[in-house]
């Protein structure tokens, strides 16, 4: 088990993916426990002058110049996280649930929210015990963070709320602590608000959410080339100096994966020198590194974007080191609601252009001597063919999905929060269509390695050799009709795996 140490300087990108995906141990390191005590002394020296501050000594949102006398102040607290823990709708996956909390733990550790340091260590216990919040789908607008998911999650530092247990089901908070032996938490001024204010949802599923897609990009860039060779393409369009002249980082790229990935193929040696055949190919197959690419330069932004939101201060209000306290408005989620909605652009179109990859291996027309629908004996037998009706399907889901959400606000607290980022919802639906995207590539994946088959004697690239060997175990060799659900699972658990990525680069090198 490794072990994540949250540090004042904050954490990395790794760090997330080890505690939401993986068993590391999370630490708080002593400096940022420091930290914390530092700035909770300025939040009690403000209790004690008893200035007005808003969240320490007044209400919240609309009620901002509500004041609240000193001896409800710990009442107001705990009223706050029962209040904003309104979400519905079925519970978010456990990993987005611990993303969310280690972030949080990260947020207080930053030392600019002034609470004590057993408020993050109770955060950092429920991740160590595998206590895991039940987090509604819907509630946060992006607006002031994600206020309603995040008040899920402290609702059970109280002993309330729900806990997601080890089959999904709903466990009382406070009977999910006792059998762990944590007990509940009291809240002290600010506390509470310093446990719902931020961007750490979005944050958390936009940090995973770069870690797939950038898998998922390298595996568009394979299954391009399995599709174009058993397509009898040309490798000519993915020659270096062609992307020297146009030097988008990802597209050469993208264009250097997929020449390599053709060479030493049998398939493409039979028709390389045939000067009437595959002058020009379709766009689908001559223009992948032009789609593919620029989706990776995307991905770089959104990365950029979310390690510039790893090193920030989010919270509402903020507790300077010189004794101030000062409202922001550093929690507004424009910056990850805007590089998830093209992060999620970008992904649809790897997809749609893999989805017509997978027609023109389908159709005899275009396929270049391959039986129709990948059958051999197609008409009684419809081979692949609906197989490309799920990819299609799936390609129309994510043209819905790739609407941005973060150009729609709706105001809410009487208009004091009149325009919101509705970051939560961008990054959410480029999550389904990430997952929608391994779909279509894995029936991409099936239809190449299906055609690389019927290239028989012929033997294909090394690559094309590993995924037919991977594939072949699942779907056999080319006959009659078999169950074809399952066989797509299951070519969607090899495209989503690191095992035939690993085989292809043994033969090949590392791809980019």
């Amino acid at each position: 088990m490794s072990t994540v140490m949250i540090q004042p300087t904050g954490i990395s990108p790794a760090d997330v993916l080890a505690v939401a995906r993986g068993t590391a141990k999370v630490v708080l390191d002593p400096a940022a426990v420091e930290t914390m005590v530092a700035s909770r002394s300025i939040v009690d020296g403000i209790e004690a002058a008893g200035r007005p501050v808003y969240g320490v000594s007044t209400g919240f949102g609309a009620l901002a110049n509500t004041f609240v006398a000193p001896e409800r102040r710990a009442e107001l607290q705990h009223a706050l996280i029962r209040s904003h823990a309104a979400g519905v709708g079925t519970p978010m996956p456990r990993e987005v649930v611990r993303a969310m909390m280690l972030l949080r733990v990260r947020s207080l550790a930053l030392g600019r929210s002034g609470v004590r340091p057993l408020v993050a260590e109770a955060l950092v216990d429920l991740l160590n015990h595998q206590v895991t919040p039940w987090v509604p789908e819907h509630g946060s607008l992006g607006a002031s963070g994600d206020l309603a998911p995040l008040a899920h999650c402290a609702l059970v530092l109280l002993g309330e709320g729900w806990v997601l247990g080890p089959a999904g089901e709903r466990i009382p908070a406070a009977e999910a602590l006792r059998r762990v032996g944590l007990t509940p938490v009291g809240l002290a001024a600010k506390e509470g608000l310093a446990l719902i204010n931020g961007t750490d949802g979005m944050l958390g599923m936009l940090l995973l959410a770069i870690h797939d897609a950038r898998h998922l990009f390298t595996m568009a860039d394979v299954t391009a080339a399995l599709a174009i060779e058993a397509m009898l393409g040309s490798e000519r369009p993915f020659l270096p100096e062609l992307h020297a002249i146009r030097p988008h980082p990802g597209q050469a790229a993208s264009a250097a994966n997929i020449h390599r990935l053709l060479q030493d193929s049998r398939v493409m040696d039979s028709h390389r020198d045939d000067l009437a055949h595959a002058v020009q190919d379709a766009y689908s197959m001559r223009c992948a590194p032009q789609v593919a690419g620029a989706a990776r330069d995307t991905l770089d932004f959104a990365e950029t974007v979310a390690g510039r939101e790893l090193l920030s201060v989010v919270d509402n209000p903020v507790v300077l080191p010189d004794g101030r306290v000062e409202s922001t408005g550093n929690f507004h989620g424009a910056p990850l609601g805007f590089a998830a909605d093209y992060l999620a652009i970008a992904a649809a179109e790897v997809g749609a252009i893999a989805e017509r990859r997978v027609d023109r291996l389908l159709d005899v027309a275009r396929n270049r001597d391959l039986p129709a629908f990948l059958s051999p004996d197609a008409g009684v037998n419809s081979g692949l063919m609906i197989a490309q009706y799920t990819a299609a399907g799936i390609v129309a889901e994510n043209r819905r999905l790739a609407a941005p959400a973060s150009v729609d606000s709706l105001p809410t607290s009487g208009m004091q929060e009149d325009h919101v980022s509705m970051g939560w919802a961008a990054t959410k639906k480029l999550r389904a269509v990430l997952d929608n995207l391994t779909s279509v590539l894995a029936v991409e994946l099936l239809a190449a390695v299906r055609g690389l088959q019927l290239r028989a004697p012929l033997v294909p690239s090394p690559a094309g050799r590993a995924a037919v060997e991977a594939l072949g175990a699942i779907a056999g060799e080319p006959g009659p009709d078999v169950f074809l659900a399952p066989v797509m699972e299951a070519a969607r658990t090899v495209l989503a795996g690191p095992e035939l990525r690993a085989a292809i680069e043994r033969e090949v090198g590392p791809l980019a």
